[in-house]
């Protein structure tokens, strides 16, 4: 049986459907203990970000062989754990970066034409007709250069902006300057950010960090929201340290309503940036293929941990 623990589903899962019996509960993730016990005689497990998929959760499902990401992070699976216990691990990385490099762009050109604050004093009968700033021409930094990345930098190659980017993992990049984390910050108009999180990411972006950007600087988060320290966030952008923000991502998720909402200079989405029709239709085809595939003993060809085949 395959679990599907969050809202995926589409035209590959339905023909899937025709092999394999699937049971879906797209709230499953709410409750461990019942996330758990569903598991008992599932063979494959299929989640977004939401589902945590622990050594503890892994341990209560005897027969499984895959887990299925719909997305790129594996921040809510434990790999490790999975690899030990016969678990084949498949995502469809890259499948969305497109889409969330098209969103990256277009909450920047929000944010410097500040199409949020015109609409909303627009619908209110005003007429104020207060300059934005051209993206083009300016210096856009990249902190992290991996799929989504680099997506944004194809996109951004009509702007005729100077692209610079810190990834301690990438080396010659077409079309990248890489620099440092603190040169990113010191020499870009727009700040985009693409990390995941880790012990080494959570909280980078904080005061300190602020501080060291351009007054009219702007960020944009698609990565993780953990990155952003957000109580720094909002005294910066109230104390106008920076100029704004979008964040599509954010530490608590889904977010509570608090001091964030109340700041103007800030857009927030909910976490929608890899989210379109086209890159949903991607990941749940690769997804059901490489279900299919690992459950008749065949190698995945988006696997993500150690393992093509699962043991179990």
């Amino acid at each position: 049986m395959i679990l599907i623990s969050e809202d995926v589903w589409g035209t590959p899962f339905q023909d899937l459907e025709g092999s394999f019996p699937i049971h879906r509960d797209d709230d499953l993730w709410k409750d461990p203990e019942k996330l758990k016990a569903s598991l008992k005689d599932a063979t494959a497990l299929v989640v977004r970000n939401r589902t945590k998929v622990t050594a503890d959760v892994i341990a209560a499902a005897p027969h499984l062989k895959v887990i299925a990401r719909a997305g790129v992070g594996l921040d809510n699976i434990d790999v490790k754990a999975a690899d030990a216990a016969g678990i084949v691990v498949v995502a469809g990385l890259g499948a969305n970066a497109v889409s969330v490099g098209e969103l990256t762009l277009g909450l920047a050109l929000s944010l410097l034409r500040n199409i949020p604050g015109h609409d909303v004093a627009t619908r209110a009968g005003g007429w104020v007709r207060s300059p934005g700033r051209e993206l083009s021409g300016l210096t856009w930094g990249l902190l992290g250069c991996g799929a989504t990345g680099l997506a944004t930098a194809k996109l951004l190659q009509g702007f005729g902006c100077t692209i610079i980017g810190y990834d301690p993992f990438a080396k010659n990049l077409q079309g990248v300057e890489l620099t440092t984390f603190d040169d990113v910050l010191v020499r870009s108009d727009v700040v985009s950010i693409h990390m995941p999180s880790t012990p080494q990411t959570n909280g980078v972006m904080d005061s300190k960090a602020f501080a060291r950007m351009k007054p009219d600087a702007i960020i944009v988060n698609v990565g993780r929201g953990e990155v952003i320290n957000e109580a720094d966030l909002i005294e910066a952008l109230k104390n106008k340290v920076i100029s704004g923000a979008a964040l599509d991502v954010r530490a608590v998720e889904p977010a509570l309503t608090g001091e964030m909402e109340t700041v103007l200079n800030l857009i927030l989405t909910p976490h929608v940036a890899g989210i379109t029709s086209e890159s949903q239709l991607r990941i749940n085809q690769i997804l059901a293929s490489n279900i299919a595939l690992v459950l008749q003993s065949k190698e995945a060809t988006h696997a993500v941990g150690a393992l093509k085949v699962s043991s179990n």
